[in-house]
């Protein structure tokens, strides 16, 4: 996605810079944009729990300590294949920005 948003651009590929992204600043369209997300389901099913377990292990891992049970927590729930996954992150974030439609083919 990163090539076809801001071909050339380094960054971190951390979420929240996908946010910041998305919003501009960066030589995007501030215009808004319709992003077609194809193959959305093969999407959903590679970014799913087992996905979201490896992130949350990697997010615990370099979290600071205060945030510790945050982590753990969400991690215990996707673990058992509850809350919120990978794929899920990404859509909110792209739907947050009210310029940007968002259509899962």
């Amino acid at each position: 996605m990163a090539r076809k948003i801001v071909p050339g651009l380094s960054w971190d590929r951390r979420l929240s810079a996908f946010g910041d992204v998305l919003r501009g600043g960066f030589d995007t369209s501030n215009g808004g944009f319709i992003l077609v997300w194809r193959s959305s389901e093969l999407s959903r099913e590679r970014l799913g729990y087992p996905e979201t377990v490896r992130q949350l292990e990697a997010r615990l891992q370099r979290c600071h300590p205060s945030n510790r049970s945050i982590f753990e927590g969400e991690l215990a729930e996707a673990r058992h294949g509850r809350g919120p996954t990978v794929f899920d992150w990404l859509v909110r974030i792209i739907r947050r920005n009210p310029e940007i439609e968002l259509r899962l083919e």
